[in-house]
């Protein structure tokens, strides 16, 4: 994924109220941007950090700046929670993730379950549907490890619940975690942050339900998938 115009560096203030920060461009002037990240960026809001943004004329917009990469442990990472899926929908028309790109028909959210929408159902008259769910990842606490969540995701285990239903009833049920850092070369869950989600993703993978990890090459030009890294327990 190529951003459309050049991403503007500027130096962190402060996050706050989730979808907004302070910051100050390279020029001195300080405004405050967008944040489109709900999570909590854990490790990634120190004041005075080098970060990256994209800038946008729509006048429909009410700050004109977003934030999209922060650095922080020597690498860029990706913050913007809108772009897994499309970068994920990338990995698997590019052929990183099982067979999944041999699939005929790719529909983007697609409701499922008892009130939630998947983000990608792939079809093919010769075989199930697979129902495939997109985690953004960008948390690192010891070198080279990328973990999720980063907090209590009540809604991430309820999504683990449904593609087990989704495989009880005969469908592949696929989790994708994507990971908008390249310094990572393994993955796993935090079981000391939501020991919840991870005894969901325990019963989740009895159930046969499929985990990938990808880890992204970030760059201030583009975000892209590069490969399947490991899940460790």
């Amino acid at each position: 994924m190529q951003f459309p115009t050049p991403l503007i560096e500027a130096r962190l203030i402060r996050r706050y109220k989730r979808f907004l920060a302070d910051v100050t461009l390279m020029d001195g002037t300080e405004i405050t941007v967008s944040v489109p990240n709900t999570g909590s960026m854990l490790g990634l809001t120190s004041a005075g950090s080098r970060i990256f943004l994209s800038h946008s004329d729509d006048p429909k917009r009410k700050y004109s700046h977003r934030l999209e990469i922060v650095e922080a442990d020597g690498t860029l990472v990706g913050i913007n929670t809108g772009l897994p899926n499309r970068l994920a929908e990338e990995a698997i028309r590019a052929g990183l993730v099982s067979d999944l790109a041999t699939y005929s028909i790719l529909k983007r959210e697609q409701r499922y379950g008892e009130r939630s929408r998947i983000d990608m159902l792939l079809e093919d008259p010769q075989r199930p549907s697979a129902y495939v769910e997109v985690k953004n990842v960008h948390f690192m606490r010891k070198t080279g490890l990328a973990e999720f969540p980063d907090t209590v995701t009540e809604r991430g285990a309820r999504h683990l619940h449904e593609l087990m239903a989704m495989r009880r009833a005969g469908h592949r049920a696929i989790m994708i975690y994507l990971i908008q850092r390249s310094d990572c070369e393994r993955f796993r869950l935090c079981d000391d942050l939501d020991p919840v989600y991870t005894a969901a993703f325990a019963l989740a993978e009895k159930a046969g339900v499929e985990a990938y990890a990808i880890k992204c090459q970030i760059s201030p030009e583009a975000i892209e998938p590069d490969r399947l890294i490991d899940i460790v327990r």
